[in-house]
């Protein structure tokens, strides 16, 4: 069976969580980072040596990174449905699978400005920044979308990094540009019972 090590309330680990529940695939989640700790652990560090989350486990074959882990199980167990057949689909959700690391920096400090740091000892200015910065580069995004239900045209790999990212910032107490496209694009995703489950959870 597959482990996954992850806390459920980490974005990285709810992108694999996602692709497991895309899939349907059976899975075992052990706790692992911040206050469940195992991250620093000899073992942990032998499988994953940055003592991040998430780390995969299948046969005896380890996997970090996130977008890794999506890559992986997408290849081998969901072709034709989160990896598209398409080299050019397949190119662009890994274009939205790359980009959505800038979005998570650019949004970073609203993030643990707003829900991980005690009111008294934020810095309202590097959260404005922040606020302002994400909004702005949704536009590329929102115009992706224009013409389009999904990043890659149907529903895919693609779409799951930036979902969770766009989770956290549509879940922030911020205000928001309109993005309207994004914002119908979102809508489409909170439908999805495996992202309901995993991703569309409160912030912590």
């Amino acid at each position: 069976m597959l482990k996954l090590w992850g806390r459920t309330n980490s974005v990285n680990v709810k992108k694999a969580l996602w692709c497991l529940g895309e899939l349907v695939l059976p899975y075992e989640r052990i706790d692992a980072g911040m206050s469940h700790g195992v991250v620093n652990t000899p073992e942990y560090r032998r499988m994953n040596p940055n003592g991040l989350v998430p780390t995969l486990e299948e046969d005896g074959f380890i996997l970090w990174e996130s977008h890794s882990i999506i890559r992986y199980l997408s290849a081998k167990h969901g072709k034709g449905v989160l990896w598209p057949v398409d080299e050019r689909a397949r190119a662009v959700a890994n274009q939205w699978m790359d980009w959505a690391f800038s979005f998570q920096a650019s949004v970073r400090d609203a993030f643990w400005g707003l829900i991980r740091t005690p009111p008294e000892k934020r810095d309202p200015a590097a959260i404005e920044s922040a606020r302002v910065k994400s909004g702005e580069m949704l536009r590329i995004l929102d115009a992706a979308l224009a013409d389009r239900l999904y990043v890659a045209g149907a529903f895919s790999m693609g779409d799951i990094p930036i979902g969770c990212e766009v989770q956290r910032w549509m879940r922030l107490p911020m205000e928001r540009p309109r993005r309207p496209n994004v914002e119908a694009w979102f809508e489409r995703l909170c439908a999805r019972p495996a992202f309901k489950k995993n991703v569309d959870i409160p912030l912590s």
